[in-house]
């Protein structure tokens, strides 16, 4: 069994041992000096009496300890060891067919169960509860996708039941499974079509909320992009209450810092999820570099899969991934064209 530094009489031993498995797993502030360092550090060790131990360089500089500068807890370069172990806890979540318990990825993390989970959410921004469910949600709506029956498609997902399934099938899945695994058959979405300063406009909706918000040269080249993405949907212009969402749309594209106040589904991994939260915090009037959104979720080498996951974004300008540009300051990618992103930019300024 791996050695879990749960308590402190684990943890000193790891420290007299200088047991370099331990750095980032805990610090420790030794108060005559008030100093912190990491287990594994050269420097000289401390009476066990005048030590205290902490999960986080954080605790150690609120508790007003400095860093060692040996061993030097806070470099930057050592986040790394807690990135490292949160990409192994999400493989292992990926790979096992029924969600492991937090005790278990703790230890394969070397942490206690609370310190792993606080490090966990803080990496992903959210739970490996969720995370797990998330995946598992993303190889049910794959295996529908390749025509696997409802059946086969949740339990090889790792659904311990039908029933467990059924509860949350429309969070989901937008909709019921075996509407779903027939492209939306069954499904009604009402869509209309107007003019913005940007072109023409989609706003589709179903019962449950608006599922697209797209930009189009046409009309009938928007209506043929949502029956691809519903091939057994019904599509149907018109319908209840959709003049005014459409209303609400084209105002909020123009004058963003009003706010939009509608029902949204917004489907996508956990990844994706997180990445679109973090573009909802970028402000009217104000951009970022992909960069700067990896940094911001605290995944500085994802900037690849930050950018995929903006163009996977289908709800325009309501997740708001116009707003993020290259590293050089430069637009780059948009699903609905430059020029649209340009337009969105120069309007958003001359209102802020």
């Amino acid at each position: 069994m791996t050695a879990l530094y749960t308590t402190d009489a684990k943890r000193w031993q790891a420290v007299m041992d200088k047991d370099t498995a331990a750095a980032h797993a805990f610090y420790y502030g030794v108060k005559t000096t008030g100093i912190f360092c990491v287990a594994g550090c050269a420097s000289r060790l401390p009476k066990r009496e005048n030590v205290t131990f902490l999960d986080s360089t954080k605790d150690a500089l609120h508790a007003g300890f400095r860093a060692c500068k040996r061993c030097r807890p806070d470099d930057p370069a050592h986040a790394n060891i807690a990135s490292e172990r949160v990409v192994q806890a999400c493989r292992t979540i990926e790979s096992s067919e029924d969600m492991p318990a937090l005790e278990t990825l703790a230890e394969v993390a070397k942490l206690s169960p609370s310190h792993f989970q606080r490090l966990f959410t803080e990496h992903t921004g959210i739970s490996p509860k969720k995370y797990g469910q998330a995946v598992r949600d993303t190889k049910v709506r794959s295996a529908l996708a390749q025509g696997h029956s409802v059946t086969r498609a949740l339990f090889d997902a790792g659904y311990g039941s039908t029933s467990r399934f059924y509860e949350r099938a429309d969070n989901v899945l937008g909709m019921n499974a075996s509407t779903y695994k027939k492209g939306g058959k069954g499904l009604t979405i009402h869509y209309g079509v107007t003019e913005s300063f940007l072109g023409s406009i989609l706003v589709g909706i179903t019962d449950k909320g608006v599922c697209s918000i797209e930009f189009g040269e046409s009309e009938e080249a928007l209506v043929q992009s949502l029956r691809d993405r519903f091939s057994q949907a019904e599509i149907m212009p018109g319908g209840s209450g959709l003049q005014m969402h459409l209303n609400e749309v084209v105002s909020f594209i123009k004058s963003p810092e009003t706010g939009l106040d509608l029902p949204l589904d917004i489907q996508g991994t956990a990844f994706q999820q997180r990445v679109w939260r973090e573009l909802q915090n970028i402000p009217a009037g104000e951009t970022r570099t992909y960069s700067e959104v990896a940094d911001a979720l605290n995944i500085p080498d994802s900037v690849r899969a930050v950018a995929s996951a903006c163009a996977r974004n289908r709800l325009a300008v309501v997740i708001p991934c116009h707003r993020v540009l290259s590293k050089s300051g430069k637009l780059a990618g948009y699903y609905w064209g430059l020029e649209r992103k340009k337009a969105l930019l120069e309007n958003e300024e001359d209102e802020a």
